[in-house]
C-alpha cells in the first residue's frame, strides 16, 4: 500500500490499516519514497499518482479501487465497504477525486512522513529512509 507520507488522512488511513489488518498482509512505503517510487517503477506505472495506491500481484489498484481492495483485506465489518464495488467507478472515483482535492486543507498536512513504531518497522518498505518534504509551500492555498 503506497500513500502520501505528507497527508494527515492518508496516514491516519495506514494508521487505521494496522489496526484492522491482524495477518499483517498489507505493507507500506511513502509515495515520497525511494522505496515507493521503486514499486510503481517495478510495475511499469509511470506517473506518481495522487491516490493511495495498492499493488497486489503486479497490478496496480488506485482511488476507489484501492480503497475497495483494502477494505476486503481487512477483518470484519470492513469487508462489507465492498458493496461500493456495485457503484460505478467514475461515480465512486469522482467521490475519491472531491475528497482527494480537499485533504490538505480539512486534514493537514506533515513535514515528514510519519515514523512508524519499531514493532510496525518491518512492515514499511521504506522505514529506513528519511524522506524530505516535497517543494510545495504549506503556506499556499494548496492547504
Amino acid at each position: 500500500m503506497l500513500f502520501d507520507g505528507e497527508c494527515n488522512l492518508c496516514n491516519g488511513a495506514v494508521q487505521f490499516v494496522l489496526r484492522r489488518d491482524p495477518k499483517a498482509r498489507f505493507r507500506f512505503a511513502s509515495l515520497q519514497s525511494a522505496a515507493g517510487r521503486a514499486v510503481l517503477a517495478a510495475t511499469r506505472h509511470g506517473t506518481l499518482p495522487d491516490s493511495i495506491v495498492l499493488v497486489h500481484d503486479g497490478r496496480v489498484l488506485v482511488k476507489s479501487a484501492a480503497a475497495l481492495a483494502i477494505a476486503r483485506g481487512l477483518r470484519w465489518p470492513w469487508p462489507l465497504l465492498t458493496v461500493f464495488w456495485l457503484v460505478p467507478y467514475p461515480v465512486r472515483d469522482l467521490v475519491y477525486d472531491w475528497v482527494a482535492r480537499h485533504r490538505h486543507r480539512w486534514f493537514g498536512r506533515r513535514q515528514e512522513c510519519w515514523v512508524p513504531t519499531p514493532a510496525l518497522r518491518e512492515r514499511f518498505l521504506d522505514a529506513h529512509e528519511r524522506v524530505a518534504p516535497t517543494s510545495s509551500d504549506p503556506a499556499s492555498g494548496d492547504r
